[in-house]
């Protein structure tokens, strides 16, 4: 019962699929992170099933693609979305990281939100366009739950920038061994499946995600001081990015 209440905690908390509500105990969320990959197979599941559709059908291009980045905004309901912009907006102040801080617990949207995001956006539709191959666009699925096994890694391994808000609640009822365990399990798999669909294609998109990892490591830690649940966030954005710009390359050269 306590690994049904974490699954449905992680659906709740992270996507905006109609989920069982009830009171949340602190024991109820220490395996809750390792659920954090499903939602990202919810996603993936979603994109691959709209684009056999589309073709079935014969939706336009454009419609496709543009439903097709919609997905993830229409299943987490945007939740990462606010944390890249919040983030976004420190980043670009230039100011003390406790400033910065300050800046991620504002709910006021600033100009850099709004650009970097639009920019984002723009990039990541383009390079969606480009994914027509299956083995790609099966790669590309599989890389949200990949982003979302390396996010929730981040959260019990890496040191928190504050000592309250989401992230430090999830990060200390974690069983964090274990959740590590199981995530890394869960990141392997991902990462073999990706392998399977095609091995230089894979090997790249992984290591898209990989080297973004490592840079949102060292970026959070020099700008914050660690990291918070807005900047968990915004590692999902660039990650998930990352690998559609990596796809979307190796498409147009092969």
């Amino acid at each position: 019962m306590r690994i049904l209440k974490s699954i449905v905690i992680a659906f709740s908390i992270y996507s905006k699929i109609p989920v069982p509500q009830f009171e949340w105990k602190e024991e109820d969320m220490k395996y809750m992170l390792c659920f954090f990959p499903w939602v990202g197979i919810v996603i993936g599941v979603c994109i691959y099933f709209w684009r056999e559709l589309s073709v079935r059908l014969e939706i336009g291009e454009s419609c496709y693609t543009l439903i097709g980045v919609a997905i993830p905004l229409l299943v987490t309901g945007g939740f990462h979305v606010d944390g890249f912009m919040d983030t976004m907006d420190a980043l670009h102040s230039y100011q003390p990281k406790e400033k910065k801080l300050e800046i991620l617990k504002d709910s006021h949207i600033g100009a850099f939100a709004a650009i970097m995001l639009v920019l984002y956006g723009l990039i990541y539709i383009g390079a969606f366009s480009e994914i027509r191959e299956k083995h790609l666009l099966k790669i590309v699925c599989a890389g949200f739950v990949l982003a979302r096994c390396l996010c929730g890694i981040s959260v019990v391994s890496f040191p928190p920038a504050k000592k309250s808000g989401l992230l430090y609640l999830f990060a200390g009822s974690a069983q964090k061994t274990n959740v590590k365990v199981l995530l890394y399990g869960q990141g392997a798999v991902c990462m073999g499946y990706m392998l399977w669909q095609s091995l230089y294609a894979g090997i790249i998109v992984i290591a898209a995600a990989l080297v973004t990892f490592v840079y949102y490591y060292y970026r959070c830690k020099k700008e914050f001081g660690g990291f918070t649940g807005d900047t968990a966030g915004y590692f999902i954005l660039i990650c998930e990015g990352s690998m559609m710009v990596a796809a979307a390359i190796l498409n147009i050269l092969t």
